[in-house]
């Protein structure tokens, strides 16, 4: 029977002092006030129904989840009900507390009911499944959630399905994978539901494969299956699985739930899908489905790293309730496509409305600030963090101020702010450092801000790249030589570049110099003629970058391999004239490709927008968002 204040009203007559509108208190209704429960209660004392023991315990029962969500008040007048009560305790009763407890502010205090229920009463399965669930919620010590599992084997509800999913997930979330699959392998005969759970573990604890293996050899797979699979993918970054999983879901005929659209948004802005982000904001309009807070928070997302801020924004004025998330994320995209002083306009608009800012929002404050080359703006909100919103600064706001610093040239700021940290320097802040050197072609201090970055991490292609590009912009090719052979010495490889586009809801990959693409013929005529065009209104190749032990016109033919360049050829042959380019690049883009975007941009009366790893870059009538400060 649900458990529903308006059900109890409904099975025992009592005169309804609460119309249909506003009685319908149900255990997951956010809207029921102690009032409600108050005029309910008396009701059912004036008829004598409180003295029918089912009665009482489904009224404490309903009261106590409904507070679960609603209000501490109605907890606190559950207990007050069960101290009270003229009955013997029952499990029912007490399981639905330490339910209740689970979803209410302190998840620790489940414990207590179930030490209340020992002392009179045996547990049942379900006692077994939401103490676990309370485990997790109350981040349990190891010992408490071992004791939880040793006391489900002594009271013989080890094998059940329910308590054992359970304990797979609790361990899953403490990041013991080992255990989760220990308990796994002790089902002998799994259903869905263990399976289901198992995978979930997998999948995030990043053991995709693994996962992907246990899902293609479930029976019959559940909605709650796909979902754990698609997150998974989506989690670590294989989107395009992501993606044609989904699409697989929809043909299986399987119901969609808010996560699965939630981790599809997030794989169509990791690719830059563009299309089939969408395609998901149509079908939540087609099926008229609520754009709840997550899903809208997620929509603004996928928009603003699809380099839409137009939609992304429209979707954030739309959306009729906002969280911090949301706010953030609005900032967030503002800043990472360029516009800088509207993110902070946005910040202010969400301080009057009195909504308190967190650490995600001074992210995109500071990264705002960055973009805009306001460094004591910046300088003000850092400072408030602590001295204003009590909020101590993370890895990546330490990150933030030392770009700021770097991209207005204030390199001596950047490196005293970095040996003034109150934390030990990450690779954040000096990556910021070694890039801002690159920007203002300072050679030294990027020296040591390499050094230093690779005694954090020693692995760090991105550092030996930059150096490398630094020596050979001022033509120091011993230099180039030397981080090379660094390179070579300690087995770091330089990450390939690769540029993803979306056309027609199709995702295509481009590897620089890759030649594996089905229009590959008709994209090298298109490069010849990009090139063709572009020496006419004066192009030259920027070759610094490039190998020094090679003849300038094989530096000129290694430049027009790169990634980002075969997918704008492609865009051009594959898109209609006068539609933007959007690509998506895993490499920061070199000085001739983002000239020769430029150039592309005013000579083909194209725009083309590249995200890549530090940055929006929006091409436009020769000239780019970012100034030319990447």
């Amino acid at each position: 029977m649900k458990l529903s204040l308006r059900n109890i009203i409904a099975r025992h007559n009592p005169i309804a002092l609460l119309d249909s509108s506003s009685t319908s208190a149900s255990a997951c209704n956010p809207t029921t006030t102690l009032g409600q429960v108050l005029q309910i209660h008396g009701q059912l004392l004036v008829h004598g129904r409180l003295h029918d023991p089912d009665v009482f315990d489904q009224f404490v029962a309903a009261v106590a989840l409904a507070a679960g969500i609603a209000s501490p008040f109605l907890l606190q007048y559950s207990h007050r009900l069960l101290d009270h009560s003229p009955h013997s305790d029952s499990v029912f009763l007490l399981n639905s507390l330490i339910r209740a407890h689970i979803r209410g502010p302190d998840p620790g205090h489940a414990f207590h009911f179930y030490r209340r229920l020992l002392g009179s009463l045996s547990p049942d399965r379900f006692t077994f499944t939401f103490l676990v669930s309370a485990c997790v919620k109350a981040a349990a010590s190891p010992f408490s959630a071992a004791s939880v599992h040793a006391a489900s084997i002594r009271r013989g509800f080890a094998s059940d399905p329910h308590v054992h999913s359970a304990l797979i997930r609790m361990y899953a979330e403490f990041g013991d994978l080992e255990a989760a699959l220990r308990v796994y392998s002790e089902v002998r005969d799994a259903d869905t539901v263990a399976r289901t759970a198992m995978l979930g573990a997998l999948a995030a604890a990043g053991e995709i494969d693994h996962a992907r293996e246990l899902f293609d050899d479930m029976p019959s797979r559940d909605p709650i299956a796909w979902n754990a699979m698609i997150a998974g993918y989506s989690q670590v970054g294989r989107s395009r699985e992501a993606l044609q999983l989904f699409s697989s879901m929809q043909l299986e005929g399987m119901r969609v739930s808010e996560a699965t659209l939630v981790s599809v948004l997030t794989a169509c802005g990791h690719l830059g899908a563009l299309d089939q982000g969408k395609w998901v904001h149509s079908y939540l309009q087609r099926n008229r489905l609520r754009i709840t807070v997550t899903l809208g928070t997620a929509l603004v997302d996928m928009y603003s790293k699809c380099g839409d801020m137009e939609w992304a924004m429209e979707v954030f004025w739309r959306m009729q309730e906002k969280n911090v998330y949301t706010w953030s994320s609005a900032m967030s995209g503002l800043a990472m496509n360029g516009a800088g002083k509207e993110c902070l306009k946005l910040f202010d608009q969400m301080k009057e409305l009195g909504l308190p800012p967190n650490g995600v929002t001074f992210i995109s404050v500071l990264r705002g600030c960055s973009v805009a080359g306001l460094v004591e703006e910046g300088r003000q909100h850092f400072d408030s963090m602590h001295e204003k919103y009590g909020i101590n600064p993370w890895r990546e706001h330490y990150g933030c101020m030392v770009d700021l610093y770097g991209r207005a040239g204030l390199l001596d700021d950047a490196v005293d702010f970095i040996n003034n940290m109150p934390i030990e320097p990450h690779a954040g802040a000096w990556g910021a450092l070694l890039n801002a050197c690159r920007i203002h072609r300072n050679i030294e201090l990027g020296e040591y801000a390499m050094k230093k970055l690779v005694e954090v991490e020693s692995r760090n292609d991105s550092a030996y790249v930059l150096m490398s590009n630094m020596y050979a912009e001022s033509r120091n090719w011993e230099g180039v030589n030397d981080v090379r052979e660094s390179m070579k010495g300690k087995g770091v490889r330089k990450e390939p570049g690769c540029s993803v586009m979306e056309v027609g809801g199709e995702v295509h990959e481009f590897f620089v110099g890759g030649k594996s693409h089905p229009r590959y013929k008709e994209i090298v005529l298109m490069l010849q003629e990009i090139l063709r065009k572009l020496r006419l209104a004066g192009y030259t190749a920027k070759t610094n970058e490039v190998m020094f032990n090679i003849e300038e016109e094989e530096k000129e033919d290694a430049l027009r391999w790169h990634s980002e360049k075969l997918a704008i050829a492609f865009g051009l042959i594959a898109l209609d004239e006068g539609t933007c380019i959007r690509i998506v690049k895993n490499l920061r883009v070199c000085w001739d490709c983002h000239d020769t975007s430029k150039l592309i941009s005013r000579v083909f009366q194209r725009e083309i927008i590249l995200r890549d790893r530090n940055r929006f870059h929006h091409f436009k009538d020769g000239n780019c968002s970012c100034k030319d400060f990447w």
